[in-house]
């Protein structure tokens, strides 16, 4: 790496500040390459052991040495946030890197989505992983590797299906019903009612047990955590760990266009103002923010839903330019890559970026397949319904302790993986101990049934 990039640092933070970024402060650290891709499979610099982390590294090691991917920095937001910087980095990427990282730190510091699961979850989430870290190594000390193994396998097989609308730290369901009771709108009814538990004598209120569960429970992980009838504590403790995590990357995932866009806006415009930066490097930067936010094609796809970088980028740039930075910074605070795309990717912008579908034809022509603007929202945010994962509920549990699941195929059209769905639930019933069926359909839309054992 290149030496001296530290001492550019500070300016570019002064720089930000001037230019009306808020955030956190920020520890800059270079690792090696190893470690940040480490660091990118595992989602944070130090997490619970599992044998998944060590196939997504292979993954990701096969797909740098095929020239796919190059990582320059992962940053985690936080008070104070964590940035980690490639050792095999240069001076004018570290340069761009860190002006890109504060533009991270101002979105996680004043996006609504952000503070709430911050708050909710931890403003110091790599301490948060690393204690969890150390209670997943001293649960494999008391009860053995392989109990440990297989209520992660289960918990980690559950990790997109949380309910980002709860609260992260929920009570249980009431555990009786409650009887409706009269309306109670003037005196003679209040006194009425006050009188109501004298009228049948030396009756004996009978309560009536609520359902399991009383609505379609989509937060699985809390669900299992809860009422699975012979968990342990320490398994529930990892389900619960792995369920806090899903909440602190729940709005990376969930405003990532808006967030790299936003990042990339003020890394180009932090660099077009920062005067003090060598010449040379200003250029070498320039280049590298180009490869950044460029366009991906691909035949008659959404041409650029591969790079969230590219069209954030777009986006935010119209949108300062339209409305002016005020109103972007609104739009930042508020919004989540749903409301972001379905409001502010206009048909021009769409047409300037050829995001339509379209196809080549063999004269060179160009043929736009389909110009409906609302189904290219849809086909860009498709993937990001529901964390990403089929919307699957647990929707009772019967008298001997068969849990039902029920997969809702109607919301965003996705199936089941069915050879993945049968080993999650191979996974799931290690932990829930009683039989587990789950209803689905299959590719000619008529009901499925899925058990385990």
């Amino acid at each position: 790496m290149s030496e001296g990039w530290q001492s550019y640092v500070r300016r570019i933070e002064e720089l930000a500040a001037r230019s009306g970024l808020e955030f956190y402060r920020v520890d800059f650290e270079a690792v090696p390459d190893s470690f940040m891709m480490e660091i990118a499979v595992y989602g944070l610099p130090v997490r619970m052991p599992h044998w998944s982390f060590g196939v997504r590294y292979i993954y990701q090691l096969i797909q740098r040495h095929m020239g796919h991917s190059r990582l320059f920095e992962v940053v985690f937001p936080g008070n104070p946030g964590h940035a980690y910087l490639a050792e095999s980095n240069g001076l004018a990427e570290n340069i761009l890197v860190t002006a890109h990282v504060l533009g991270h730190a101002d979105f996680a510091r004043n996006n609504l989505l952000f503070r709430r699961c911050q708050e909710q979850v931890s403003e110091h989430i790599v301490e948060h992983a690393a204690n969890h870290a150390r209670q997943i190594q001293q649960a494999i000390e008391a009860h053995g590797a392989q109990r440990v193994e297989a209520a992660l396998d289960a918990a980690l097989a559950l990790e997109q299906h949380v309910d980002i609308d709860q609260p992260l730290r929920r009570e249980r369901y009431p555990e009786f019903l409650v009887d409706p009771k009269v309306l109670t709108d003037d005196q003679f009814r209040k006194r009425f009612a006050a009188l109501e538990p004298l009228a049948g004598g030396s009756a004996i209120e009978v309560k009536k047990r609520a359902p399991l569960p009383p609505h379609p429970e989509r937060d699985l992980l809390w669900f299992v955590a809860n009422y699975a009838p012979e968990m342990e504590s320490w398994e529930r403790d990892i389900f619960l760990a792995v369920r806090e995590e899903s909440f602190y990357f729940y709005p990376v995932f969930a405003s990532q266009i808006m967030n790299e866009g936003w990042a990339s806006y003020w890394h180009a415009r932090l660099l077009r103002e920062a005067d003090f930066i060598p010449q040379q490097a200003y250029l070498d930067a320039i280049k590298c923010h180009s490869d950044v936010v460029r366009p991906i094609a691909a035949e008659d796809k959404v041409a650029l839903s591969l790079n969230p970088y590219h069209l954030g980028f777009a986006m935010w740039e119209k949108i300062v330019e339209r409305n002016g930075l005020p109103a972007a910074r609104a739009i930042m605070q508020q919004d989540d890559d749903f409301s972001f795309v379905r409001n502010h990717l206009t048909r021009e912008l769409a047409d300037e970026l050829g995001l339509f579908r379209y196809n080549a034809r063999s004269d060179g022509q160009i043929k736009v397949l389909e110009h409906d603007l609302t189904e290219l929202h849809e086909s860009v945010l498709a993937p990001k319904y529901n964390f990403g994962a089929p919307i699957v509920s647990a929707s009772h549990v019967r008298n001997d302790g068969t849990l039902e699941l029920t997969h809702d195929s109607t919301v965003d059209g996705r199936g089941l993986d069915l050879e993945r769905s049968r080993k999650v639930l191979d996974y799931l019933q290690r932990v829930w101990r009683r039989p587990i069926v789950l209803t689905t359909v299959n590719q000619a839309g008529s009901a499925l049934e899925l058990t385990a054992p």
